[in-house]
């Protein structure tokens, strides 16, 4: 047992949670940003615009998110060149596979799909790597064999699974907006300030619909309203870096003093219910769930919404974009979560729950 031990050790595989949950989900997310969700930015702008150029490169853009997550993937596990360069194929596989079903239908796992399979098939590449004289053959051969093999196996049942979880999760909002919308809201906007990938998750279920909407809520809660409670103590450069950034800035803080994030909670849970029950508010961006867990990080989210009203009028879904819709955006993803973080948090500052200097960024 030791010497395995020892041998793992060497090849740095690292069995862990975070080193699979933070750091390979996070990674995960990243290559799915710059792949999938930047072309359908790109195809949208093209279409709109009238552009052909952008619509063609937004699809080269998105065809390639398998292998930009895998790859994304197997940087985070420190996987050495073959091994990396290997995962493009795995990831492809992965992606194609798990976005269908067992009974041949469209599927909504193709992200975890990819999670799961490049991570075994990079753990696998860095074992053998390097252990013969032929490495320039097994290496490839095993990460891309392994992978490959996982993913006609797994993905398809992953997809199965993941579109399970996300319609039910549509579904229970739809029954139930009012609670679903708190809960989808809060937990995800929770998500978004951890240090794991709420971007990651909402891909790997596909939350779209009204489900997503509470989503955007969330994490428009979490970014804004932090943007905005400190910054009294970050000013300018807080508002922009948590604002357009990440709220993920403020764990360190809430580590110290985890008081400080009611304030994002409260209004997620105030303002999810708002986007399901009163503007009906809905993610159908075409990238099938990532924009629903970005929040305003380059402000994914609204280009997420609004991609998906673009998509809905498209396909006949909805008759037109109308003011409403805007007003319904304008709230819940900048209006509500900045007064709303700014009141709670005067009263947990009166309260002596939120001291001076607790939300100041290092």
């Amino acid at each position: 047992m030791e010497d395995i031990q020892a041998f793992l050790k060497r090849k740095d595989v690292v069995i862990s949670a975070r080193r699979y949950g933070i750091d390979a989900l996070g990674a995960m997310a990243q290559g799915l940003f710059c792949s999938l969700l930047i072309g359908t930015i790109l195809d949208t702008l093209g279409d709109q615009l009238g552009v052909a150029f952008l619509v063609q490169v937004g699809a080269y853009a998105s065809a390639m998110s398998g292998a930009a997550m895998a790859i994304a993937i197997g940087y985070a596990l420190k996987a050495p060149p073959l091994v990396l360069f290997s995962l493009a194929t795995v990831g492809y596989a992965a992606n194609a596979l798990g976005s269908t079903t067992l009974d041949g239908g469209k599927g909504a796992g193709g992200p975890l799909a990819v999670l799961f399979i490049a991570i075994i098939a990079a753990e696998l590449g860095k074992i053998v790597s390097k252990e013969t004289k032929i490495d320039i053959l097994v290496t490839p051969l095993v990460t891309i064999l392994s992978g490959v093999v996982l993913s006609a196996w797994w993905a398809p049942a992953i997809g199965s699974a993941a579109s399970a979880v996300g319609d039910f999760v549509e579904w229970a909002t739809i029954l139930q907006p009012f609670w679903m919308g708190i809960l989808v809201s809060v937990v995800i906007g929770v998500a978004l300030t951890l240090p794991i990938s709420s971007a990651a998750i909402c891909a790997a279920i596909g939350l779209t619909g009204l489900a997503g909407g509470a989503a955007v809520a969330g994490c428009c809660a979490n970014m804004v309203g932090f943007a905005v409670l400190s910054f009294r103590e970050n000013r300018w450069g807080g508002l922009v870096s948590q604002g357009l950034g990440t709220s993920m800035l403020q764990m360190g803080n809430i580590v110290k003093n985890p008081r400080i994030w009611l304030p994002a909670i409260l209004t997620s849970a105030v303002t999810g219910p708002i986007a399901t029950c009163l503007f009906h508010f809905e993610m159908n961006d075409p990238s099938g769930g990532v924009a629903s867990g970005m929040g305003t990080c380059g402000m994914v989210g609204p280009i997420g919404v609004y991609t998906g009203w673009v998509n809905d009028v498209a396909t006949g879904a909805k008759a037109a974009i109308t003011a409403a819709d805007w007003v319904g955006m304008l709230l819940i993803c900048f209006v509500l979560p900045a007064l709303l973080a700014w009141l709670f948090g005067l009263f947990f500052r009166r309260i002596g729950w939120i001291k001076e200097g607790d939300l100041t960024l290092e």
